[in-house]
Formats: C-alpha cells, structure tokens, sequence
C-alpha cells in the first residue's frame, strides 16, 4: 500500500519495487544513499553552472590560434552544459520521487543531503555564479 500522508517507520519502498527495506540496518543505508545521492545533486549543479560559465565567457587566444577552431569549441561546450543538465534534472527528478515516498527519513535525509551539499559544494565566494534568469524553469 501507497502511503498518502507523512509517515515514520523502517519499511519503505523507495523508487522500484525491490528497494524495500525491512530491518533497521537497510532502512540506515538507505538513507545514507539519499543523503549522499542528494549532495552528489549539487556537485552536479555546482559542475554544471561552472562549466557553463567557462563556455560563454570568450577564450583569450594566442597570437598563432586557428579561428575555425573558435565554433567547434563553442559548439561541444553547450553540447556538455546540455548533457549535464539533463544529468542533473535525472537526478533532481529521482530525488522528488524518492521523496514522495512520504516516509520522513527519506525526506529528512534528502534534504539534509541537499543542505549539506550546498554547504561543501555551492556556498563559496571565491566565484560567484551570475545567473541570468532566475525562474526554475529556465
């Protein structure tokens, strides 16, 4: 059965059928999967948002550089900064419906992962990260 409403407890059915857990010891790991697989999510942004801005910024070329060369290059970073945001919504998209497991461990520790992953991966003034627009949907 399907739970509706928040619940607490150790037996959970996380994404596929045979992820179910049944003792203390996988319902722990299955959270510590969650928690790391949620702070993996921002590595992944923190990657892609660099990367994107290494793509547009303009490269500065030596004296002898091939200009033909300047679209190739143009073309296989969008093509990366594609690949890795759709990675990176596989991802946030697995972990929305980890969470609509409605067990309160699993969400506890999705988010917890994503605070944490923030923390360590995203939360540095050394770079900062210009976005251009800042709907979600974007």
């Amino acid at each position: 059965m399907m739970h509706m409403t928040l619940y607490w407890g150790k037996d959970v059915t996380l994404l596929i059928d045979s992820w179910k857990t049944d003792s203390w010891l996988s319902y722990l790991l299955t959270l510590l999967a969650c928690l790391v697989f949620s702070s993996f999510y921002q590595y992944m942004e923190d990657r892609r948002l660099r990367f994107g801005s290494l793509a547009s910024s303009t490269p500065s070329l030596p004296s002898s550089a091939v200009v033909p060369l300047i679209p190739k290059y143009r073309r296989s970073a969008k093509f990366v900064t594609a690949v890795l945001f759709g990675v990176n919504s596989a991802i946030g998209y697995l972990l929305m419906l980890a969470i609509m497991s409605f067990n309160g461990g699993v969400f506890l520790a999705v988010v917890s992962g994503l605070a944490m992953g923030y923390l360590f991966f995203r939360f540095s003034d050394e770079d900062p990260v210009v976005v251009d627009n800042a709907c979600a949907c974007a």
